[in-house]
Order: structure tokens, then C-alpha cells, then sequence
């Protein structure tokens, strides 16, 4: 595929709407959409690459109360034209057809291959990748399962939007700011992922969210591995004008990105 002239394509990730309370969520939430406002003239297209909410389950009939603001700019975004896609993090993995359906906007569940200009993109959100995490690959692999999304859809939502709040809540208190950490080349998962895979097939760039931690680090000469940090703490994102990606800060905090390029 080719970019029109003058469009671009714009990657983000990790706005983790519904926490830490919801006047916290509802301030992030605006600045996304003023943010969307303000790329959507040249726009051809935007990723989403996961953890957009904290929590989400589609029940039959029923989905997650608010997010009103986020959801009618998407909507306006498809409506005039400009493709949206979406990949699901883990703190929004039981997402089922509701965005297709409203948005037009495919949703993915694992990494996938892109092309545009020439270009090889691999995308995807990140978690279960690369070395480590056994647990949260076995747990992974639970919330993945039908039996497992069924049985938890039974439950009565006021029950079980309740009970995965809590853990949603519980797991971030747990994590800390360890993911602000950039912990060097050896140990960042997602880079040896990035280069694991180098040695099968060639990517320009590898383009991933899940750590939090906005980072451009070049692999090879002609490969790079960009982290789209987070709207939480970075409020960063990747732009791709048909040649070359940029990951920028929308708040101009692009000292806090890692680069080694």
C-alpha cells in the first residue's frame, strides 16, 4: 500500500481510561480526543495498539458505562474516511465486535505485518512476547480461553465489572512506576522479541505499547524497535509520513523518550 500525499499514519497506545479515578480518566480522555481533532486532516489511518480502557467486557447486551467522549471522536474519525485499527492489550482482551460493528475498525489479537511505501511494519501490543513472564503467559492463555470468557460473562455485570475493577486496580498498584525503567538492551523483552524475529524475516520497524516506557532503539541499520510509552505519564505517539517514524510527545516531553538513534 501506498500513503496518499501528505496523509500520515499515527500509532498510539496505553491510555488505561477508567483509573486512577474517574476526574483523572475523564482529563486524559479529553486531551485524546483534542489530540485526534487535531491529526485528523492528515490522516490516513490510526492504530490503537492496546490498553485504550483499563477494564472492558462485552456482555451480550451490555458494555462499559462512560468513554463517550473517546468513542463519538472514533466514530467521527471512521465516518469521514480515515481507517482505524485496533489491537487488544491485556486490560482490554475481551473485546468482541462492538468496535467493528460501530467503528469499522478491525480488531486484532495477536502481532501483524503491514506495508506501506515499502515499508514493513510488525504491530501488535506486546504482552506475552519475548522471554520471561511464564505466569502472565499461562494467565494469558486463561483469559483467552472461550470457556473461561463464558463463564465470566454469566456473572451479573454490576458483579463482574466489580470484581475486575478490583483486580485491574490491584495489578497496577502492584506494578508501580517499575515500568518507567528502561532496563537496558539485554533485558528489554520486547527488543529481543524484535530481534529474535529479525533473524526470520526483515522489519523496518517493530512497533509495540505494553511497557509504558516511550523508546526508540535501532536494532540495525535499516530496523528499529519503538515503544509507544503511554497517555498516562508520556502522552506519547508514533507518526509515519511514508519515509520515516517519529516517536514525539503531544505534551513536549520528548527529553523523558530513550533513544539510542
Amino acid at each position: 500500500m501506498f500513503l496518499q500525499a501528505g496523509k500520515n499514519i499515527y500509532f498510539l497506545s496505553d491510555f488505561h481510561l477508567g483509573v486512577p479515578t474517574h476526574e483523572e480518566s475523564l482529563k486524559r480522555e479529553r486531551l485524546l480526543v483534542q489530540f485526534l481533532d487535531e491529526i485528523k486532516d492528515k490522516a490516513e489511518a490510526i492504530f490503537i495498539v492496546g490498553d485504550l480502557f483499563d477494564f472492558w467486557y462485552e456482555y451480550r447486551h451490555v458494555v462499559p458505562k462512560g468513554f463517550v467522549r473517546i468513542l463519538g471522536k472514533l466514530a467521527e474519525l471512521s465516518d469521514k474516511g480515515i481507517q482505524l485499527y485496533f489491537f487488544v492489550g491485556n486490560h482490554d482482551m475481551w473485546m468482541k465486535d462492538y468496535l467493528q460493528q460501530e467503528l469499522n475498525m478491525p480488531v486484532y489479537f495477536e502481532p501483524k505485518t503491514f506495508e506501506w511505501n515499502g515499508k514493513r511494519f510488525l504491530i501488535g501490543h506486546g504482552d506475552g512476547l519475548g522471554p520471561g513472564d511464564h505466569g502472565y503467559k499461562r494467565l494469558k492463555k486463561i483469559f483467552r480461553n472461550p470457556v473461561c470468557q463464558w463463564l465470566f460473562g454469566i456473572l451479573p455485570p454490576v458483579v463482574g465489572m466489580g470484581v475486575a475493577n478490583y483486580m485491574s486496580r490491584k495489578s497496577r498498584a502492584k506494578t508501580g512506576t517499575t515500568e518507567e525503567t528502561f532496563l537496558g538492551a539485554d533485558k528489554e523483552w520486547l527488543i529481543t522479541f524484535s530481534r529474535e524475529q529479525l533473524q526470520q524475516e526483515h522489519f523496518d520497524f517493530f512497533i509495540f505499547g505494553h511497557r509504558h516506557l516511550p523508546i526508540d532503539f535501532r536494532l540495525t541499520a535499516s530496523s528499529r524497535y519503538i515503544n509507544l510509552g503511554d497517555w498516562i505519564t508520556f502522552f506519547t505517539y508514533a507518526v509515519f509520513d511514508g519515509k520515516d517514524v517519529q516517536l514525539l510527545s503531544y505534551l513536549n516531553r520528548d527529553e523523558k523518550i530513550i533513544r539510542n538513534v
